[in-house]
């Protein structure tokens, strides 16, 4: 790459030189200002720390609050909202009693237990580690990261199990061409959340939200109806767009930052590969290669009988009344996918001679759940803060006085639209469940914009829009302080900070992007899904 550069500044006209030194400095700048944010962030104290100081904070301020009376009308129920003191007698009793079930039902905890189980099985008898290498030894390192980017785009039906299927997945992708583990895990991280709102696919969350903001249509216009297929054009199409401008920042920006993701001596990562009681001897190249076409057979199969399950109306796969996204399969798909990880894992380590007995399985899977240790310590302290907050319904009033501010500004649609982006982008930082604040805003500010004009289907895009990059930047998220907790298996010294210098400029560049699609859908006027007029 240097040689390249030199070349080309010897045929390159005089203004050339000065052209690329303003672009070094620039960058050098940028540099430096992530370095600043890295610093700063890892000054933070350690996420189990930082989560009880917020409790602290929140229990303070909902205290405060609620002796002045704090309240909002929640839209969801119609019914007052007021901010509840968490440090009064009552309230102390009912979280501790309830600090059990917070912990139990805290949505990652149950999925990524179930997830590792399987995943386990197929890390450590060696199958992931050698699917990445004969797949992606020779891909150039600037196609891995658009792969992991279009992985993240197809990765929307698994909800929480893609952060804990991918973001380990896509460390051993980087690391098989070269790259920094590191890196490849913040890249899967800002992957999944942009797919989570931009993604080709009609998933369960897809129909959740067109029914959240059916019934919000409908205290304006009883007729109106809000389908799971009406922004497919444009998630489709932002899907793409993602991808590439992930790619872009992270070959362009990320990537002179990446000498500073080193993994600590020794390090493994989340998961360790086949141990030595299994069998950790190099296997030869043709057993290998025969076990992974097993393997994919099995794999195959797997899936073929879980298509074929679907098929009968009466199917216990699906849901009510044969229902297909709202089904047993969708809405439990952890099961199903530490079950399809946990055979074809067997599969392979039984053709690679890697398993030798029935023990072994429940070994490996035991080494999975040890390998995560550190992220249920973690977890306990997040599952505490966000019953708090939730208790306390601060986070209602955030989110309603915040829509009513929108509502007082009588300025035209698009401006509104707009401006809806950058407030519920910030209410995200605080209230990161895409559902749960679909749910706080969708009554109050659908039928404001349908009163001005606004196409349900409309606000919903630019919902999606606000909700998924500043969750890449937020330790209010729960699958922010996972990543954090994967990043450190690497290497001790990452921080918070360390994940939001590096998600920062992507999650910008992101923002910045996809609002700029919106603008330009909106202008021409192009269709949002079947049926859904951007207008």
């Amino acid at each position: 790459m240097i040689s390249t550069s030199e070349s080309a500044s010897e045929t390159a006209p005089e203004s050339a030189p000065e052209s690329a030194s303003e672009t070094t400095r620039d960058t050098t700048r940028l540099t430096r200002f992530l370095d600043r944010v890295e610093r700063v962030g890892n000054r933070l104290p350690h996420p189990f720390l930082l989560f009880w100081l917020l409790f602290c904070v929140v229990a303070v301020a909902s205290a405060i609050m609620a002796a002045a009376d704090v309240s909002a009308l929640d839209p969801a129920t119609g019914e007052p909202s007021a901010v509840r003191n968490a440090l009064s007698v009552d309230a102390v009793r009912e979280l501790m009693l309830g600090a059990e079930e917070s912990f139990l039902t805290f949505g990652p905890l149950g999925t990524m237990l179930i997830i590792m189980f399987g995943l386990a099985v197929a890390d450590r008898s060696g199958m992931l580690e050698a699917l990445a290498r004969h797949a992606l030894g020779r891909v150039h390192p600037r196609y891995a990261v658009f792969t992991v980017c279009l992985a993240g785009a197809l990765s929307k039906f698994l909800s929480y199990s893609a952060y804990v299927i991918l973001i380990p997945l896509a460390a051993l992708v980087f690391k098989a061409v070269g790259r920094s583990p590191m890196l490849g895990m913040i890249v899967g991280f800002l992957s999944i959340n942009a797919a989570g709102d931009a993604n080709p696919f009609i998933a369960p969350g897809d129909v959740v939200f067109a029914r959240i903001a059916t019934e919000a249509a409908q205290l304006v216009d009883p007729d109106t109806v809000v389908r799971a297929t009406d922004n497919t054009y444009f998630t489709t199409v932002s899907a793409l767009l993602l991808a590439i401008v992930l790619t872009l920042v992270t070959e362009k920006v990320l990537a002179r930052r990446e000498h500073e993701l080193v993994p600590d001596s020794g390090a493994t990562g989340p998961t360790t590969g086949p141990t030595a009681e299994s069998g950790s001897e190099a296997v030869p190249e043709e057993t290998e290669l025969r076990a992974l076409r097993r393997t994919g057979v099995v794999a195959a199969a797997f899936l073929g009988l879980l298509v074929v399950g679907m098929i009968p109306a009466g199917s216990p796969l699906r849901g009510p009344n044969g229902a297909i996204l709202d089904s047993t399969l969708f809405n439990g798909i952890a099961l199903a996918l530490s079950l399809f990880f946990l055979v074809i894992g067997a599969v392979y380590a039984h053709g690679t001679g890697r398993l030798t007995n029935s023990s072994d399985l429940p070994r490996f899977m035991a080494d999975g759940v040890r390998s995560i240790a550190p992220l249920l310590v973690l977890f306990f302290a997040v599952s505490q803060f966000l019953a708090l907050f939730e208790w306390t319904s601060i986070s209602t009033v955030v989110a309603v006085r915040g829509a009513e501010v929108l509502e007082g500004l009588n300025a035209p649609i698009f401006v509104v639209l707009m401006l809806l982006i950058a407030a519920i982008a910030v209410l995200n930082l605080l209230i990161t469940s895409g559902t749960a604040l679909w749910a706080l805003l969708a009554p109050v500010i659908i039928p404001m914009t349908m009163l001005i004009g606004a196409n349900p289907a409309t606000v919903m895009a630019v919902y999606r829009i606000a909700d998924s990059c500043t969750n890449s930047i937020t330790p209010m998220s729960a699958t922010f302080v996972l990543t954090v907790g994967y990043l450190q298996t690497y290497q001790k010294k990452a921080g918070i900070g360390t994940l939001v210098s590096f998600t920062l400029p992507a999650a910008v560049a992101m923002m910045a992007a996809w609002t700029a699609l919106f603008a330009a859908w909106y202008a021409l006027g192009l269709p949002l899904g079947p049926g859904a007029p951007v207008h």
